[in-house]
């Protein structure tokens, strides 16, 4: 199929462009990015005043299968990235069985190309079981796919383990995904340690318990030359750290959550355990750190954390509940709203951090509108205002704060492979 993309905003960092201009795809690659193209195509679509991206990536989701089907599934969990502008995904190994061998690697494989609507990439874990006491087999899951390793949801707290596996990491240019948290200091704590978790007589977390892992994990990729990503960074003493690291030369890199840069531990005023996440909703100081990381580029990617869950998993007692909330489908509002309409980012720079700089990290080819590059586009309107709308989420989850909120700007395409997949805001392939 030809597409002929015609007036947009065309926001690629990759190539230093940020102009009008039309975009023209067949056969799934992208054959042109030029003024005023002319070449007939099968599909024309309108866009102008629109903006036209390379494909959303997500570095950081949990589709919970094989496991937690009644939480989310690869495919529906492929609707919900393919919904909110995200071509590619990157899925967290923490499942059950535990994504630590090629045979889980593969069945998540297969999973993703049987629902064939967006790419879903498999993460691989570090350690067998994620139990932090034996590296899984990470040469055979190199061989069979995965994209990086990670042991979200908890930190390797052996430090010689986390070494080791930053070796492999190294040997099989893999990126190391980061989730720093020490158990220890965590405790059992529910929400950020300050005035409203002591308002609401709730056990409090302490920002120590994030920069611990991000201060002795850069000290480890340092020691080895490993490229590492920190995972939701949510604290202004982690912000401080990363810089400092980068300034000695560590190859590390951060992502935000728009949870942890749009809310603060003070919207926590009713039990709502959507409010709930692992890290938790920080200090305002905090939120602000973040913003200005992301700024300053000492951020350099947003990721969703995407982490369904089943009602009865969050409609409970706030101490009881799980952590973690649904983000696929509100990221770019979200995103577009308090960073860019906030000030803290341009367009481009928006798109650098949603796209081209995931996509330099996994190293892929994908995150640019280069000609000769697969057609995976996005298409938005930055100046659409709305309401979200939890009930008109095509997750299988609807755990997020943000029902009732107002932002601004709504995904209306999204191309994958130079196939349409949601057109004028509507899932057309199931």
């Amino acid at each position: 199929m030809s597409i002929l993309i015609k007036g947009g905003r065309v926001i690629d960092p990759a190539n230093s462009i940020d102009e009008v201009r039309d975009v023209l795809v067949c056969n799934g690659e992208i054959v042109k990015v030029e003024k005023d193209i002319e070449d007939k195509a099968e599909r024309i679509i309108d866009t102008k005043g629109k903006w036209v991206m390379p494909g959303l990536i997500d570095l950081h989701v949990h589709f919970r299968e094989p496991g937690f089907e009644r939480k989310e599934t690869i495919r529906t969990g492929s609707r919900a990235a393919a919904m909110g502008g995200f071509t590619t995904v990157c899925c967290m190994p923490n499942t059950e069985p535990v994504v630590d061998n090629d045979i889980v690697v593969e069945f998540v494989k297969l999973k993703a190309e049987r629902a064939g609507i967006v790419n879903v990439l498999p993460i691989g874990a570090i350690s067998k079981g994620m139990k932090g006491e034996e590296l899984s087999d990470i040469g055979r899951m190199a061989s069979a796919g995965i994209c990086a390793l990670s042991e979200d949801g908890k930190s390797v707290l052996n430090s010689a383990l986390m070494k080791n596996a930053m070796r492999y990491a190294k040997m099989f240019n893999l990126p190391v995904f980061d989730h720093c948290e020490d158990p220890s200091l965590t405790g059992k704590g529910q929400m950020n340690a300050g005035a409203q978790a002591a308002y609401m007589g709730l056990a409090g977390i302490s920002n120590d318990s994030e920069e611990v892992i991000v201060a002795r994990d850069m000290i480890l990729a340092e020691s080895t030359n490993t490229a590492i990503h920190l995972c939701h960074i949510s604290t202004k003493g982690s912000v401080t750290l990363i810089r400092q690291a980068k300034e000695r030369g560590v190859k590390v890199t951060a992502e935000a959550t728009p949870h942890h840069f749009t809310l603060c531990d003070e919207d926590i005023t009713d039990y709502d355990a959507n409010f709930k996440m692992a890290p938790p909703l920080r200090s305002k100081e905090d939120r602000e750190a973040v913003r200005q990381a992301l700024k300053d580029g000492t951020i350099e990617v947003i990721s969703t954390d995407h982490a369904p869950h089943h009602i009865d998993e969050k409609n409970c007692e706030f101490q009881n509940a799980l952590n973690g909330i649904i983000g696929l489908e509100t990221s770019f509002p979200l995103a577009n709203t308090e960073l860019v309409e906030g000030g803290y980012l341009t367009p481009c720079g928006l798109v650098e951090k949603m796209s081209y700089n995931p996509g330099k990290i996994l190293h892929n080819g994908k995150g640019t509108l280069s000609v000769g590059a697969a057609a995976d586009i996005t298409i938005a309107d930055p100046n659409e205002e709305y309401i979200i709308d939890v009930e008109d989420m095509v997750s299988k989850a609807k755990n997020t704060p943000f029902g009732g909120r107002k932002v601004k700007g709504r995904i209306l395409y999204t191309v994958v492979g130079g196939e349409i997949v949601v057109e004028n805001g509507v899932l057309v392939k199931l």
